[in-house]
This record gives C-alpha cells, structure tokens and sequence, in this order.
C-alpha cells in the first residue's frame, strides 16, 4: 500500500504518509487531497448513538469523489466527515474546546540480532498489517517439512532457533574469510518465549560444540546420514543440510521443543545497524584487530555498518580469544540494541520505521509456518509484550572437551548444569526477576506445600495417564502402593488430555493428604490444583493424580527447577556492560 497505489506518487516518500493519531496512539494513513478518490474508500466513522441500547443507528458518509444521495424527508443529517484525530468543529452557538492530547503509545518492534544475524519483525497494529503485506515479499522462505510448525499459536510459549550462517553472499562481504563457505550455523540462539509473556530467555549455542547430528530430510525428500561427535555448526550446510536439520540437533541435544527458525547472512547486520542509526557499545580497553579490522577507542562509541560486523566478528581481542567469549560481545551488542529499538524515539518515526522494516525482511530466510504477512505481525505483538529486564542472554553451559587433548578446541555439553538450564527453560522459569505480583503468585503457590501431611496409608488417589509413556500410570501406581505407602490408589486409566507437566488436584479438606503425596512425588506447589471432590471407583472421595509429559518414570522426582544451577553465566538486556 504506497504512494502510486494510491494514484499518488508526485514524489511523496509512503513513509511520511503514515503519522501517529494522538487519539488512538495508532498509525494511520494520511494522505493529501488532490484529484478525486472514487476507487478509495474514505475512512469510517460512527455517527453519534440514538435511542437508548438496541437503538443505536450509524450511518457512513461518502468517500471522496462520490455521490451521496440525499436523506429522507424526517431524518437527521450527519455532521460533516471529519478526519480522525482532527478536532471537531464548534456547533453553533457553542465555544470552542481545544481537545486534550493524549499521550501517544510508542509502537515498537522488537528486534533480535547474534554475530552474523539479525532479526526484525514490526508489530505496530493498523497500519504495521498493511504494511507487512508489502514486506511479505521482501522475506525468503524455506520448507523444512514437519519439522516446523505449521503456523503460530498466540496463546502458547514458542521457541525460535535464531541462525546466523558464515556463508559470504552479499556485495562488500568477499573478503572475509572461508570464501566458500556453504553457509555454517556460525551464530545460533534459542530464544524462548514464555506462555504468559513475562519473560524470555536467549540461549546462545557455540558452534564448536560437539554433538551429534540426527539424519535429517533433504529437500528432494531423500536422507542426508546424520554424524557422530561433530561440531554443531555444521548441522548447517554441510551435506547439504538445511536450517530443519540445525532444528533436530538443537532439540535433540536439549530436549526443548523448536517452533520456529530465521536466519541471516553478514549482510543484516550491516543494515540492520544503519537503519537504526547505530548501536552504542562500550569497551573497557582500546581495541584494534588486524584480523576483524576493528578500531575503537576505549569507553563508548556507536557502531554500525561494516564497523558493527566487524565488532560481532572479533574475537582475538577479547578474552581468551576463543569463540565463548565472542559470544559474551555479542551478547552485549544485542543488549545494547534492544534498548536502542524499545527506548525513545527509535520507531515512532514512521520513515525510520519503513526504512528499519524494508532492511530487516530482505536479510531473513524464515520457514514456511511463518512466512505470512498476519504470521509476522502477531510474532512481533507477542514478542513485543515481554519485558526488556526480563530478557535473559546465555551461554549453553559447557565443558571442555577431553577428547582434544592438551589444545583446548572444541566443547561439550557439561551434563552438571545444563539439563537443569534446559529444564527451566522447557518449563517457562524465568531466569530474571518479574513484577512484585508474580512474586507474590509464586509465594501463594509455594504456600499450598507448607503444613501438616497425613500418613502415606490414608491417601487416596487416582492416577491417568495425561501425556506420560504408555504404562506409566500403572508403573507408578505399583511404586505407590508398594514402596511409598499410598495403598489406597488406583490406576483410572488415560486422561482426557494430554498435559505438559503432571498435576494433583484435590479439595480443600484433602489439602493435607495432598502434601503428602506432594511430597513423594516431588510435585511443585504450582503442580498441586484445589479443586472440587470427585470420588473414585468405590464411591469414596479422593484426589486425582495426571501424569503429564514431564514425568521420568515410577519413583523419580517431577519437581522442576526454579532457579540457575551455579556457575551459568547471565545477563538481561537491561544491563550495560563493557565489553573487555
């Protein structure tokens, strides 16, 4: 939707047709009157209401350029149509009021940027739609079968896989090294997305991790041999393996379920970075790297461009020199650009905002399940809803790998702390702070767990299986009944549905045996559902225990962690830091 589809171009930048309605806080179309409109429809607006509720009537006055025929005898004639936002025009005999402005609520989008990669997605409503409809064709798109899912879901927590590939394409990027390339996952993020929108974690993964690849499915639908103890980087390109393969490696290497990909080459960085006008960064030393080619002075300067690529690139000054601690510089330049993109007037600027989108979509590749217009847009809203502070950047926990010997080149994962890490990410706990409510939410909940517990033999339980491995409800039933003490336990079969964690739900005056059971089990106070009284097969009243996607089998504990296991380094996009 631009100037010349409108029948008027005469030079006008699109951009600057679009201005903030103070009244709504929305963007809206302006567009300067000149030759009669008849294909446009004028804007809509609803006469005054008559008649009491039920009695109300509306009626449309006329686009410009069109004939509006003329009222019956006995009714009343709208006022003339005014543009939204405009002040009305004074009744006869009445003064004048000048309208109080509203303050108008700053439309963001919320853009996500690693290494070599970049990602924007505008989330503006009205306006943003139409819009994106035009960007929809900027944005490359490519199918990577079932691996994705087909669509987006606003009501559920999400993950993207965020891939920053090394491949050199793009006018001024031949003379960086590995010329020929195939395009590695040289830069890949898990950004995970709470369900209610409180928080967001961003999981940076090294491309020199050892792992190993999954066969994966090619696009001619032929089978691509996975590989054993390999870098993760080359779940990319090598072999001809597409983002979909990078996908399976990163679930099956943390368990977390992937929705989503996007990724990028070198060139969106450089854009990306200009079209925001710059990203200030901050380095506690000078900087000068033959190999990156960055020269910056100590304290804080303001990047973009070539010099913007060049500072994700570097890593022989920073650190150890090694990969872990680029990622931690890139880490920081994300930071540093959020804030740039949710703080002042970053993108109420409609020019900035066109400019900003234009650049980000022509250096994305996403998959098909996103690839629509309405897909982005509702992405972005949903993103956009999550809290600055409460977006977490961290590292994969690692170790180094002892199969390299005395030169230290490659890691592996460090199976002490990154499956609770994996966890509570699968789980949507959030690694920062959140509003004073939540806390107070999660005190209540934890509270259910504080209290007298009765005896194991006077609990009485129904257990159904809600997601769990065929037989588990009579496996724990067994464990119940036999080791732990709770013989007054049944097993009531499959649950109606499936469930992501296990619950118990129980009424107020089973509160105590419920405890109890908590207790064996390992459940969480948020695991532990009051309800009503329900009775099981002998009439008798008792609890009802559903065996979710999270339980590990008869006898293991389901409680999740609720907090960083120690030594995992972490920083939200609200803090400031100097790069050293």
């Amino acid at each position: 939707m631009d100037a010349q589809g409108r029948g008027r171009a005469d030079d006008i930048d699109p951009a600057d047709q679009w201005v903030v309605n103070p009244a709504t806080g929305e963007y809206e179309l302006r567009l300067t009157p000149s030759a009669p409109q008849s294909a446009v429809p004028g804007p809509r607006r609803s006469a005054p209401r008559s008649g009491g509720a039920g009695g109300a009537t509306r009626n449309r006055s006329a686009a410009p350029g069109r004939t509006v025929p003329a009222e019956a005898p006995g009714r009343d004639v709208p006022p003339p149509r005014r543009r939204r936002g405009a002040p009305e025009e004074p009744l006869p005999g009445r003064r004048s009021r000048r309208p109080v402005k509203k303050k108008a609520r700053a439309k963001k989008a919320v853009l996500w940027t690693g290494g070599v990669m970049a990602f924007v997605l505008v989330g503006t409503a009205g306006a943003a739609y139409l819009y994106l409809k035009h960007l929809e064709g900027n944005v490359t798109t490519e199918d990577v079968g079932s691996v994705a899912d087909d669509g987006f879901s606003k009501d559920e927590a999400f993950s993207i896989l965020i891939i920053g590939t090394d491949k050199r394409t793009g006018a001024g990027n031949e003379g960086y090294g590995d010329k020929g390339s195939a395009g590695h996952a040289d830069t890949t993020i898990l950004l995970h997305v709470s369900k209610d929108r409180t928080n967001a974690t961003a999981m940076s993964i090294p491309r020199d991790l050892v792992v190993d690849v999954p066969d994966c499915e090619a696009s001619d639908g032929s089978i691509i041999p996975g590989a054993q103890s390999v870098r993760f980087n080359t779940s990319l390109g090598q072999d001809g393996r597409d983002p979909g393969c990078t996908m399976k490696t990163v679930e099956e290497v943390t368990g977390i379920d992937v929705n989503h990909f996007v990724m990028a080459d070198f060139n969106a960085v450089k854009t990306l970075t200009t079209a925001v006008g710059g990203v200030e960064v901050c380095l506690k030393k000078a900087v000068n790297d033959k190999e990156s080619k960055l020269k910056l002075p100590a304290g804080t300067s303001t990047i973009e461009g070539e010099q913007a690529l060049a500072f994700v690139r570097t890593r022989h000054s920073f650190g150890n020199q090694g990969d872990l601690d680029r990622i931690k510089i890139q880490q920081q330049f994300m930071s540093s650009l959020m804030r740039k993109m949710t703080s002042g007037n970053a993108l109420t600027s409609p020019t900035k905002l066109v400019k900003l989108a234009n650049a980000a979509t022509k250096a994305l590749t996403v998959d098909k399940g996103i690839g629509k217009a309405s897909t982005l847009k509702d992405l972005a809203l949903e993103m956009k809803k999550v809290p600055v502070k409460n977006i977490t950047f961290l590292t994969t926990p690692v170790a180094d790998n002892p199969a390299d010997g005395a030169v230290k080149k490659t890691v592996i994962v460090d199976d002490s702390r990154a499956p609770q890490v994996f966890t509570m990410i699968k789980n949507d706990v959030s690694f920062t702070e959140v509003k004073a409510k939540e806390k107070k939410e999660k005190a209540a909940v934890a509270a259910r767990l504080k209290g007298p517990k009765s005896a194991a033999d006077e609990v009485r339980v129904r257990i159904f299986n809600g997601g769990a491995p065929a037989g588990s409800a009579q496996e724990e039933l067994t464990y119940l009944q036999t080791q732990a003490g709770v013989i007054k336990s049944e097993n009531g079969g499959n649950a109606e549905r499936t469930l992501a964690k296990t619950t118990l739900e129980y009424a107020p005056d089973q509160a105590d045996e419920a405890r109890r059971l908590a207790e064996i089990m390992g459940l969480s106070g948020s695991a532990m559902k009051p309800g009503e009284s329900v009775t099981n097969s002998q009439g008798l009243p008792t609890m009802t225990l559903t065996l979710g996607e999270d339980f590990k089998g008869a006898g293991v504990k389901i409680e999740a962690p609720s907090a960083a296991p120690p030594g995992v380094s972490k920083t939200t996009a609200n803090e400031q830091q100097c790069a050293s």
